[in-house]
């Protein structure tokens, strides 16, 4: 009963935090809510995405950790290669971001660190691009300005609810109008991915560093 009240006074942190966005739905196809907001000083939307997993905490950490793989699941991802590996639960990669023609291919190296709330179970994945690391390419818009957020909350055994959060400035001269039409494209086909690729056997045990609700 004391961690359930724990996780719902987390859960509303979570909604009180995400008050400065006004988000307004998007689309919600196979229980993948995306959701759009205007973000003060930007031309570009913010992007949340709600989703109900029939996997582990544990599994998705792994998922998202296993940085080489994400081309089979992260839509329009060209390339994506580790680069630093600080621990278990915290990582450096690049990764190259196929973009349409006529505009230019983006990319960006990106500082991953995953948390998990001792009592709740909750665990946070932060993903905010950083410098340096990689020269910037001259055929290839370098990403500079971006911030990605997963919420992962347990609900039951094998199932856990997850709350993305994406701001970016895509760099360079693009329509801010075209990538906000496409904002609940990527984020939706992302997901669909995501949950292929958690069925795969790779990651059935998921990752020791992240305990379920059980404690296990």
């Amino acid at each position: 009963m004391y961690k359930k009240l724990l996780l719902f006074v987390f859960i509303l942190k979570i909604s009180t935090a995400s008050a400065q966005y006004k988000w307004t739905p998007k689309t919600d196809k196979d229980g993948i809510k995306v959701f759009t907001s205007l973000v003060p000083g930007s031309k570009f939307k913010a992007i949340k995405v709600e989703a109900d997993l029939d996997a582990t905490a544990a599994q998705l950490v792994k998922v998202l950790l296993d940085v080489k793989n994400c081309t089979e699941w992260v839509s329009h991802t060209k390339l994506c290669t580790l680069i630093k590996q600080v621990s278990p639960s915290e990582v450096y990669y690049y990764s190259e971001i196929d973009v349409p023609w006529p505009a230019t291919n983006r990319d960006f190296v990106a500082h991953l660190i995953v948390r998990q709330n001792p009592e709740t179970k909750v665990v946070t994945v932060d993903g905010p691009a950083v410098p340096g690391f990689v020269p910037v390419k001259e055929d290839i818009v370098r990403i500079t300005a971006s911030k990605g957020e997963w919420i992962i909350i347990p609900i039951e055994k094998d199932k856990i609810k997850v709350v993305y959060t994406l701001q970016v400035d895509p760099g360079g001269n693009i329509p801010a109008w075209l990538i906000n039409m496409l904002a609940a494209e990527g984020p939706t086909r992302s997901f669909q991915g995501l949950k292929k690729q958690l069925k795969k056997p790779e990651y059935a045990h998921g990752v020791s560093f992240i305990k379920d609700q059980t404690g296990r």
